[in-house]
């Protein structure tokens, strides 16, 4: 939902030119025939200030110093000598001419060789040293950091700046500034500074954060574009094979695997703080894959990184993103010691990526600072804490942060508190803001109480016809301790009411003690999930669709009364037990629950039967999702869109007699999910759904294997199995999905430009139902497990229009001229 909320701020955004700098130069390099040089290096002349031309061969390059000259270099070309005029020299049109020789650099032309380049043999001592530099060299280390993350609208013009959108708000204006990387101007609307002490074991693979301080304005009141900013800026090492952005897998410049997909040129080598150093250059072979464009200078005997400045190719496949900028500079702690001292990361967001579009700068500023070695600490420090929230680091003073930040704020820094704090009061603002908010989170605030879900208003099946839905929740911020929700819903075709309502109070913070409990009566589509969890308020998407493929009629009305209490002992490691007690029967003429009660005999007499289900249940829930990250300390939490594993565990225990429950058993279900990233050919899904049932129990309560009826595809279901197709009381599921992120198409000419992503994957179930089982069903419908073992395979692409995925699929068994044998299912959503 997070990511909703940000893509709908880019209807806000928006230059005009603020200088700021000593000398500013923009332009692009292009070669005798007026063709575009990408990748040519532009230096201020005297200097080691560059940076490395786009694929078009426009560079912007600026600098505090003042400087009289330019130098361009490219591997082929003749180096070029460029007098500036002015100190602030925009559009220049810089050609170069092919040449023979370039002054103390190896001439490469086009791609370039991977033998007798000297560039890769300095490549191989970096990799071979890697494991040697830096934090790497000790057994502990501690250090104090400051990180400093800002949202800036970027590109804004005077008519921009007379949009009727900002009348009322001319005010922010005044705080707008020019990037000293793209040379475009910006409007800061989102500050926070965060101080924090930074403790390792290298030995123990362990590292613990502690938050000092932290500072904050603009939007800092929404928790979405919170978990937004924390999910956007994950932390990384230059000396890492792959480093991971927004969810994607770059490969690095100084990976093992980097001479397969990026071209090495030794450019230049001079004294960086009293140190010999090489200047490389790279950049990439291919278009349209994930990789870098920048140079690096390194050290000539302890092969460590000095510095490096490298760019996402514009080629690259990812959405939203036109421009990634990093810097990194690090430190000499004495001859042979080098630290990472400043990491600077940059993101340009965007619709397009077209030179003038307008969009949000991402900005990300961390210093490091204050080094210690090899200081022991006791076995249990690095003990992740389950809310480790110290109130106290929110209300730091102005003079703490004047005495504590590493570096000061600039002039249009320290403005923007004071500029968004008074945002805040704006009218006109605060209407945008709401907007954008409602869109994001799906709900309608009104004082301390919440409307919705407003995307869950309308549905539709063949008992209810068209369904209305309302419902809210109580919302006093992000970290209530305590939430009340509920809806009501109309069916027009069966001309019924239903509700739910539910509460949860977080009785103690630490350890997250919950205690919580409701009740809904509704139309569910049971069997859209193998593995379930008594929400009182959940409902699946299968019995409230628009669209669906056939008939969807086979649903329940279920009376759902549950309590739960929950405790999460460790981070990420939570357990439930509680209390259930249900009642199920058919909503529709045309499907039948019923059981026989009592048996038939062998006398010939037909047995009693039973066509409601009443059911009490007890159960234990344990959930385990390492590396999962939470925002906030609430009775409910925002989690960080990021890839993590999760071990589910669910022990239920039926019994007869409780409340006037129909059956005894207990059943055990395991759900498994775990993500991998495999280097350069993106990434793996795999889900496991183990299950079994002990004892007698009817239809209702049986395990279904979860069909899937809607034009959509929906994760954990079999997009050619219809409903009630397969009953069992045990079954074993698997899923395995590898989505390659347009690495396969990327190399296909005609394809390439698209950005089309590729995934394929297989899903498959087995299982069976006991003889016993078999006996109670009085429903009609004929029970059919897949005993045989059922599967199916598809094929997809996604990225359409950045938005869209079509997916095809083929069963691989239990094919009939009745079954569903193929089908095109699609999907919706953000994804960079």
């Amino acid at each position: 939902m997070k990511k909703k909320l940000f893509f709908c701020l880019f209807f806000i955004i928006g230059l005009s030119n603020v200088l700021c700098s000593q000398t500013k130069v923009s332009g692009m390099v292009v070669d005798n025939s007026n063709q575009p040089v990408p990748y040519a290096n532009v230096v201020f002349k005297g200097s080691t200030e560059g940076i490395v031309t786009n694929e078009d061969g426009r560079f912007y390059i600026e600098s505090p110093k003042t400087y009289t000259a330019v130098i361009v270099s490219f591997a082929g070309f003749d180096t070029k000598e460029v007098p500036l005029p002015k100190a602030v020299n925009y559009d220049f049109i810089i050609k170069i001419n092919d040449g023979e020789k370039l002054k103390e650099v190896v001439i490469f032309s086009g791609k370039t060789s991977k033998k007798n380049n000297p560039a890769l043999d300095i490549l191989r001592k970096i990799w071979e040293r890697k494991r040697k530099n830096g934090l790497r060299m000790f057994n502990q280390y501690q250090m104090d950091k400051y990180e400093k993350v800002e949202f800036d609208m970027n590109t804004i013009d005077s008519a921009y700046m007379k949009s009727k959108l900002f009348k009322g708000m001319e005010f922010i204006f005044k705080q707008v500034d020019t990037s000293d990387v793209t040379g475009k101007t910006y409007l800061p609307i989102f500050i926070n500074e965060a101080l924090s002490n930074v403790y390792g074991d290298n030995v123990k693979n362990k590292v613990k954060e502690i938050l000092k301080a932290n500072k904050n304005s603009g939007f800092s009141s929404n928790q979405q574009i919170i978990a937004f900013v924390k999910d956007l800026y994950n932390e990384y090492d230059i000396y890492n094979n792959y480093l991971t952005f927004y969810d994607k897998t770059f490969t690095s410049p100084l990976s093992k695997t980097g001479i397969d997909v990026y071209n090495y040129v030794l450019r230049d080598s001079s004294f960086i703080d009293k140190k010999w150093c090489y200047n490389i250059v790279f950049y990439p072979r291919r278009k349209n894959e994930l990789t870098f464009k920048g140079d690096f200078w390194v050290n000539d005997t302890t092969f460590a990184i000095k510095n490096i400045s490298m760019a996402v190719t514009k080629s690259a496949n990812i959405n939203w993103v036109k421009d990634i900028y990093i810097e990194q500079e690090f430190e000499v702690l004495n001859d042979s010691v080098f630290l990472l001292k400043r990491d600077y990361m940059m993101t340009d967001f965007a619709f397009n990526k077209k030179e003038k579009s307008r969009g949000l700068y991402g900005k990300r500023t961390t210093l490091f600072q204050n080094h210690k070695f090899n200081i022991q600490k006791p076995e249990n420090f690095y003990k992740a804490e389950v809310n480790n929230q110290d109130a106290t680091a929110y209300e730091r003073s102005n003079e703490f942060w004047a005495e504590n930040r590493f570096e000061k704020l600039n002039k249009n820094e320290a403005g923007v508190y004071k500029m968004l704090d008074t945002l805040q009061t704006n009218k006109k603002f605060r209407q945008i803001f709401d907007l954008v908010t409602i869109l994001g989170s799906g709900y309608i605030p009104k004082g301390h109480f919440d409307y919705g879900p407003i995307f869950s208003t309308f549905g539709t099946n063949e008992v209810e016809g068209l369904r209305l839905r309302a419902g809210g929740r109580t919302y006093f911020g992000m970290n209530d301790l305590w939430r009340v929700q509920g809806y009501t819903a109309y069916g027009f075709k069966d001309d019924k009411f239903k509700y739910g309502f539910s509460g949860k109070w977080l009785i103690d913070k630490k350890n997250r003690i919950m205690i919580a409990g409701g009740n809904r009566r509704d139309i569910e589509q049971i069997g859209a999930a193998l593995t379930t969890t008594n929400d009182v308020l959940g409902r699946s998407f299968a019995s409230s669709a628009l669209f669906t493929t056939g008939s969807n009629g086979k649903l329940t009305n279920i009376n759902l009364t549950s309590f739960s209490i929950e405790i999460e002992p460790f981070k990420n490691f939570t357990v439930q037990t509680g209390y259930s007690y249900r009642t199920l029967a058919s909503a529709s003429s045309t499907f039948s629950l019923d059981y026989y009660k009592v048996l038939p005999d062998a006398l010939g007499n037909g047995g009693v039967v039973e066509s409601e289900v009443k059911q009490s249940e007890l159960n234990l829930q344990i959930d385990y999702t390492p590396g999962r990250k939470a925002i906030g300390y609430g009775v409910e939490r925002s989690y960080v869109d990021s890839p993590y594993s999760r071990i589910f565990v669910n022990y239920s225990l039926g019994v007869k007699g409780l409340a006037d429950s129909d059956f005894d058993y207990k059943k055990l279900q395991l759900y498994y999910k775990k993500p991998f990233l495999i280097g350069g050919v993106g990434r793996l899904n795999a889900i496991v759904e183990l299950g079994k049932t002990y004892g007698d129990v009817p239809l209702g309560l049986l395990s279904i294997v979860p069909g899937n009826q809607t034009y959509f595809t929906i994760e954990n279901t079999f997009n050619l199995l219809d409903f009630y197709e397969f009953e069992t009381d045990q079954y074993a599921t698997f899923q395995l999905e590898h989505n390659f992120g347009g690495r396969i198409f990327s190399r296909i000419p005609f394809l390439r430009k698209l950005n089309w992503r590729e995934t394929i994957g297989v899903k498959g179930v087995y299982g069976n139902i006991t003889d016993s089982n078999r006996a109670l069903n009085a429903s009609g419908l004929v029970y059919r497990a897949p005993e045989d073992g059922y599967w199916e395979y598809n094929a997809g692409i996604g990225n359409i229009f950045k938005v869209f995925k079509i997916e095809f699929s083929w069963r691989g068994s239990y094919i009939t001229p009745e079954t569903r044998n193929f089908g095109i299912k699609g999907s919706l959503g953000f994804y960079f």
